[in-house]
């Protein structure tokens, strides 16, 4: 059971932006955890959170779940990791979506497993969430971390993101 998170380095948008990196990430860590709160400025009422390691853009898949309310689906891709479903453009007003994701054993010298559960909140008739667990199939130590949007183009201003080590007894 973890004993200690510890904020490695946060970023609440001032503007809007096209991505979010977390770089030159520590190795001192036993496993990373990202809680963020987003709005993207797609025109729709929602959007996916998008996710990549050191820059790469391979060795990368998902398996998800989702549900908006009234019906379920589910899917999976190799070409990408998403990991949360997020509010846009469209949804109500000033409302922004919540996010968790938990990468485990970050800097193993194995596969990089994790997963992602996040929550759109439209307040009208339908709210999505989207749960999923992704694979980095690479041995390399995590030192970044790259989130997008979907479709987009860009998290709007007042999104907020947070990395944390979390340190094992």
């Amino acid at each position: 059971m973890a004993n200690t998170y510890t904020l490695i380095n946060s970023n609440v948008l001032a503007s809007s932006a096209a991505s979010v990196t977390f770089s030159a990430i520590p190795a001192t860590f036993t496993d990373l955890v990202i809680r963020a709160s987003i709005r993207t400025d797609r025109a729709a009422v929602e959007d996916w959170l998008y996710i990549k390691f050191n820059g790469l853009t391979t060795n990368r898949s998902y398996t998800r779940l989702t549900g908006s309310g009234s019906a379920a689906a589910s899917g999976r891709s190799t070409s990408v990791i998403v990991l949360g479903e997020t509010n846009a453009a469209t949804s109500t007003a000033n409302t922004f979506s919540n996010q968790e994701i938990y990468i485990p054993s970050y800097t193993a010298s194995q596969n990089k497993p994790m997963s992602g559960i996040g929550m759109q909140e439209d307040n009208t008739s339908a709210a999505y969430m989207l749960v999923s667990a992704g694979l980095w199939r690479d041995t390399a130590a995590i030192t970044e971390i790259n989130l997008f949007p979907e479709t987009g183009p860009n998290f709007v201003t007042g999104s907020s993101f947070y990395l944390y080590g979390i340190s094992n007894a």
